[in-house]
């Protein structure tokens, strides 16, 4: 699972992202709202975990422009204010929940899993191009016929059907599919994409992997 911790206080975010990490999670750190932006736009994050106050865009505007841009990654917002009336400005900016500083660590890391259950339950069955992928059942078909895969293989195929028909990077298939920080040497994401389109040809002629020159691979039907 890949995190965005927005926080500009450096031993807060320290304290965050150390606990974030302990706790399985990969983790990208950006001190501004304007980095943020960039981040968000750029990867896939399973949750946002997002400071109000910050130097330039606050985390409203952040959050604001976030959902103007399409991005329904789950947000937590994080405020040093208990006021009832910034809570309520937060969630009607977009914010998925919200946790008031000083917080336990405990507690943060239950808000952060449970927004996650609940992104992975809202979008329980991924389609596109006559793949479906049924993540509580674990079964994926294509046009009706099951395609038998491995965890790995399963895995990959859900994160396309996420991006489809956007391209995903070599770097984001390896960090988001084997949690690994991305090897530019390895050759590991070709290996599974040659491994997925057979088992897809084996029960359609359809080529809907396709290969992105210089950048990586996406699901895309042809015309």
């Amino acid at each position: 699972m890949r995190i965005l911790v927005v926080e500009d206080e450096r031993r807060v975010a320290s304290f965050i992202t150390r606990a974030l990490r302990e706790n399985s999670f990969d983790v990208d750190l950006a001190e501004t709202g304007e980095r943020a932006l960039v981040l968000a736009k750029e990867k896939t994050y399973d949750s946002i975990l997002l400071d109000v106050r910050l130097p330039g865009r606050n985390g409203l505007q952040v959050c604001r422009e976030l959902r103007s841009f399409r991005i329904d990654t789950p947000i937590l917002m994080l405020t040093a204010r208990s006021l009832v009336e910034e809570r309520v400005e937060g969630l009607d900016a977009g914010a998925d929940d919200y946790l008031t500083k000083p917080f336990a660590i405990t507690e943060l890391l239950a808000r952060v899993r449970a927004l996650v259950r609940r992104k992975i339950a809202a979008g329980r069955v991924l389609s596109y191009g006559g793949i479906q992928l049924d993540r509580h059942q674990r079964r994926a078909t294509h046009t009706g016929r099951t395609l038998s895969l491995t965890a790995k293989e399963f895995a990959l195929l859900e994160f396309l059907l996420s991006r489809a028909p956007r391209p995903a990077s070599r770097s984001e298939i390896i960090e988001h599919v084997w949690d690994m920080h991305f090897d530019p040497q390895t050759n590991l994401v070709e290996v599974y994409i040659n491994r997925l389109r057979q088992k897809i040809s084996e029960v359609s002629d359809a080529k809907i992997i396709q290969t992105i020159p210089g950048h990586g691979y996406c699901l895309r039907v042809e015309e």
